[in-house]
């Protein structure tokens, strides 16, 4: 596959993407948008990968933002096409049937840190930093910030973030609950790959689940999340790997789940 913003890869089950953009900081313009859907077309079809890693190119940055230098000559339409084809892709990357880790090494500001928050969970490095912006360009988040920042940290202080437009660091990051762990930047890659195998190497009809659950569940009421849920527990039952799994509990060993999704 011939992109030219993004390097994908495969670390055994785990598929890997890093923004390759580091002389702009990994800053999204049309042409990522373009590579990110080739590569997520090429995950979903991926029977084998059972966790995907995002990550940004270098050392300075997981993705600053969108590309000022291409936006200052966006028409309202062509504004508009630009954060609805990105926004169209991160639902791609919170629907993918596997769990979905942001490895945040840098920088992930505006278009950076709403990438980030489409994934399942996010680790960053020490010396992240990660906020929205765009107020400072007389704009608003435009790839969902708005919207998943106030789910995962609340409105009031989404607010903050986004009429102020400061940043804040990896630490205070995750005192908020935006970030699930913070690593030195030396242990950053090591710790976010040894977690996305381990979860690769799951039941695969037990972690599709999970997500799903838990992903419609806090949409809505607890009752009918609550049974969402029952329904996912007996679909468990259809899938082999539920057995291997118990009668492996049972029988003191470590259980061979299935390679791929069936």
């Amino acid at each position: 596959m011939e992109l030219d913003t993004i390097i994908f890869e495969k670390d055994e089950n785990v598929a890997i993407v890093r923004f390759n953009r580091p002389e702009a900081l990994n800053a999204v313009n049309p042409q990522m948008v373009t590579d990110l859907n080739r590569v997520m077309e090429d995950v979903e079809k991926d029977r084998s990968a059972g966790a995907m890693v995002l990550t940004g190119n270098g050392n300075r940055a997981f993705v600053a933002g969108a590309d000022i230098s291409v936006m200052a000559d966006f028409t309202p339409l062509e504004a508009r096409r630009f954060v609805r084809d990105m926004q169209d892709v991160l639902f791609r990357i919170e629907k993918l049937h596997i769990p979905v880790i942001a490895c945040v090494n840098g920088f992930a500001l505006g278009g950076g840190v709403e990438i980030a928050m489409a994934c399942d969970f996010i680790y960053a490095s020490e010396k992240a930093k990660l906020g929205q912006p765009e107020i400072n360009l007389g704009l608003i988040p435009g790839f969902g910030g708005t919207q998943r920042l106030s789910r995962l940290v609340g409105k009031a202080r989404a607010k903050e973030m986004c009429m102020t437009g400061m940043p804040i660091g990896a630490t205070e990051a995750k005192e908020i609950g935006l970030v699930n762990k913070v690593f030195s930047p030396d242990k950053l890659y090591d710790e976010t790959i040894r977690t996305a195998k381990l979860m690769a190497n799951k039941a695969k009809t037990a972690l599709r689940a999970i997500k799903r659950c838990i992903d419609q569940g806090v949409e809505i009421n607890l009752k009918a999340a609550c049974y969402l849920e029952t329904e996912s527990f007996g679909i468990c039952f259809t899938s082999p790997d539920a057995k291997e799994g118990m009668s492996s509990f049972l029988e003191k060993r470590k259980p061979a789940f299935e390679k791929e999704l069936l």
